[in-house]
């Protein structure tokens, strides 16, 4: 067993049986197969093993199953180790075992070993370990987590106010292009002045920021929201550039069950493409949510129709509203009527949006034969679609067959459909068929015309 090797495996979730099927392996029954293969060097049936012994009580035994992979040095292994460890009680065993990663320097283990320490009464050690790594965003974010609980607000404000200065990216002092290190350094400092009850200085310092959305999130507009603000957060919204400040103002009304001002702030005119495209998104589904389907239907044709909005994406959302309220047929429709509009022609992207709505009007066959005489329902990414109407149609041998024909791509989708079959073997030889790590591209000199670029 090498550390590198199960590494790859476990971030690639290639050459092994992954999460989902370890779990299907049990929900089955097969729970002698997990355990053959947890001391095979398969990590997820190693892990999950691991858990399910001790529930049951077999500590010992629950350690022995990890101890190879924690032998190699790996860390994911140790990590598991250690949160079995504190589960059952036995914390400074826990804290022992995340010790010398955290001391090694892996961020990784280093925000583990914080979190172990605050949660067992440690946060002052927690806060001295974190405050050497103030500059990386992922370890003060930790940090500003850990001062709450550790009393030692004004001391990660502190930290945090002597990084906002930003400082030139060139080194030059002249220089324009500045950075702020860690880059989410405003944020952790505004959410520890609302902790503290400073809320028009969070408010202050949020309107410093040079980027406001993170993960579709505005914290500016959740900061708002949570204090009632809401003419500041309407104010707000009518000008963020991505949309998000207006959809937590929806969300907030509609809450507060105001459904006709949450459908107003959707229709309001925006001036970002980006943001007429999420609004519009973001309507349909209030919509639906609420029982207004064909409202909803109609605000995504819109989109869809509008120009430069006709990515496979989005008449896919529209295509699954049409199947969701039972207008299956209008669906397949509007798909005529685009193919018409591309002289007969439709990719498999569209096409296949069609199979789902043929199986709800009762074609299933029809939609069988259809994908497989398509121009491209030879291919291994039309395979998966085949593999599952055959599978709805009950046709699971089948459904196997078509993905046999394209491995190694869809190779967790064939072993699940050979798990379903009681073939357990062969789903288990497709899962770890090794595959050679992708070549590292040369560069010629010389940039490509052809896809992918």
């Amino acid at each position: 067993m090498d550390a590198a090797d199960l590494d790859y495996r476990v971030r690639t979730l290639s050459g092994c049986i992954p999460p989902l099927l370890v779990s299907r392996l049990l929900e089955l029954g097969h729970a002698a197969e997990v355990e053959f293969q947890a001391g095979r060097g398969e990590w997820f049936c190693a892990r999950e093993w691991a858990r399910l012994l001790g529930g049951q009580g077999r500590q010992a035994e629950a350690l022995k199953v990890l101890a190879p992979y924690v032998a190699t040095g790996w860390w994911p292994a140790t990590r598991a180790e250690a949160e079995l460890l504190e589960g059952w009680g036995r914390v400074e065993e826990a804290i022992e075992r995340a010790r010398p990663y955290a001391w090694a320097g892996d961020r990784l283990a280093v925000e583990f070993f914080a979190r172990l320490l605050a949660r067992h009464d440690r946060g002052g050690e927690a806060f001295t370990l974190l405050r050497a790594g103030i500059d990386d965003w992922f370890l003060a974010d930790c940090l500003v987590d850990i001062a709450e609980g550790a009393g030692l607000n004004e001391e990660a404000a502190a930290l945090l106010e002597g990084r906002i200065e930003a400082v030139p990216v060139c080194g030059d002092p002249d220089c324009d292009n500045r950075r702020t290190e860690p880059f989410n350094a405003v944020g952790l400092l505004a959410a520890i002045r609302e902790r503290q009850g400073r809320v028009d200085d969070a408010i202050a310092l949020l309107y410093t920021r040079s980027t406001t959305s993170v993960n579709g999130r505005d914290q500016l507009a959740d900061l708002l929201a949570r204090h009632d603000r809401l003419g500041e957060l309407r104010a707000y919204a009518a000008t963020e550039y991505h949309g998000h400040a207006a959809r937590r103002l929806a969300e907030v009304l509609e809450e507060r069950g105001d459904l006709d001002g949450a459908i107003d702030v959707y229709r309001q005119p925006a001036d970002s493409p980006a943001r007429r495209c999420h609004s519009a998104i973001l309507l349909s589904e209030l919509l639906a949510r609420h029982g207004r389907g064909d409202e909803a239907i109609e605000v995504m044709r819109t989109l869809a129709e509008s120009p430069g909005s006709g990515e496979d994406w989005i008449v896919g959302t529209l295509c699954t509203l049409y199947a969701d309220h039972g207008r299956a047929h209008d669906g397949l429709a509007y798909l005529d009527a685009l193919k018409a509009r591309h002289d007969g022609e439709e990719e498999w992207d569209f096409f296949s949006m069609r199979l789902p709505l043929m199986a709800d009007c009762g074609l299933l066959d029809e939609a069988i034969e259809q994908a497989r005489a398509h121009s491209e329902g030879d291919t291994w990414y039309a395979a998966s679609s085949i593999s599952d109407l055959l599978a709805e149609a009950g046709r699971t041998e089948e459904s196997a067959a078509v993905l046999e024909q394209h491995l190694p791509f869809n190779s967790s989708l064939l072993a699940r459909r050979l798990i379903d079959l009681g073939r357990i073997k062969d789903a288990v030889r497709v899962l770890q068929e090794p595959r050679p790590e992708p070549a590292e591209p040369v560069w010629t000199g010389t940039f490509s015309t052809e896809p992918p670029f």
